[in-house]
């Protein structure tokens, strides 16, 4: 019987902006120090209805961290582009199909339960594709700008159409408004956090349409999707009190740090 629901963790020691990525430890709230891909194994094996989760990596050094630590591991090929490409080809290895896939980005330890679980009820709902966004709030979106005004690659945003469909996807501050917000003000933006759910049908679409241009200029995954007319879902969530920050660059490692201690995660 074909599973429900699978995550998948991609990771590859390889990152361009940001070499051996996924062994970087943080500490979390009681001192303990864990990789970066086991905090996003973590966070990948608290939500409910799932049937498993899978690290899908093509080092060996992270597979043997991430078995010391629990985990199943798939091996994948080396000339994978990106997660979604590691994705379709960890599921062609394991020989499954399940209903909905899951990327969980192996730099996203923060990342909450309750919006993996958005997604995949979204897709079960009929979406091909879906992946959620964040109102930012005033903070986040000045901690946006700081890192582009210092040339870093910061978090993602997102721009939709009145009916939820992603129209673009970009590493600048999108759209663009010329001004900071105050507390208690609504930024007009969105931030795209890094996670998607496929059908495995996306995921055939998404290999045989082959690498494009904005996906390659802008550095982001999902840009693949829009370029060949397929809808991608953006799924708006609540943070419910939590801040989410992706592991991007060396200087976002103090932030996830003091995010993991404000919010007791160990």
């Amino acid at each position: 019987m074909a599973p429900e629901a699978v995550i998948i963790i991609p990771a590859r020691y390889a990152s361009t902006r940001y070499p051996g990525k996924p062994l970087v430890g943080l500490t979390g709230a009681d001192g303990s120090t864990r990789t970066l891909v086991e905090r996003s194994w973590r966070a990948a094996c608290t939500v409910a209805g799932v049937d498993a989760v899978y690290v899908a990596t093509d080092d060996t050094r992270i597979a043997d961290t991430a078995a010391g630590f629990g985990a199943q591991t798939v091996m994948t090929d080396p000339g994978c582009a990106n997660g979604t490409e590691r994705c379709a080809a960890a599921i062609a290895q394991l020989g499954i199909v399940p209903r909905v896939v899951v990327n969980l980005q192996g730099d996203a330890p923060l990342t909450p339960d309750w919006f993996v679980t958005a997604l995949i009820d979204a897709v079960k709902a009929g979406a091909e594709i879906a992946t959620p966004v964040l109102r930012l709030t005033p903070e986040t979106h000045a901690r946006f700008l700081e890192d582009r005004r210092s040339g870093r690659v910061g978090g993602t945003t997102a721009v939709m159409n009145a009916a939820g469909q992603a129209l673009y996807f970009s590493k600048e501050v999108l759209p663009y408004t010329g001004r900071r917000y105050g507390q208690g003000e609504q930024v007009p933006a969105f931030q795209h956090v890094g996670v998607y759910a496929y059908t495995p049908r996306a995921l055939q679409a998404y290999l045989q349409a082959g690498p494009c241009l904005l996906e390659e200029l802008e550095g982001l995954e999902q840009l693949r999707f829009l370029f060949n007319g397929i809808d991608v879902a953006c799924v708006e969530v609540d943070a419910r009190g939590r801040t989410f920050w992706e592991l991007n660059n060396p200087e976002d490692k103090p932030r996830i740090e003091a995010l993991l201690r404000r919010d007791g995660i160990a």
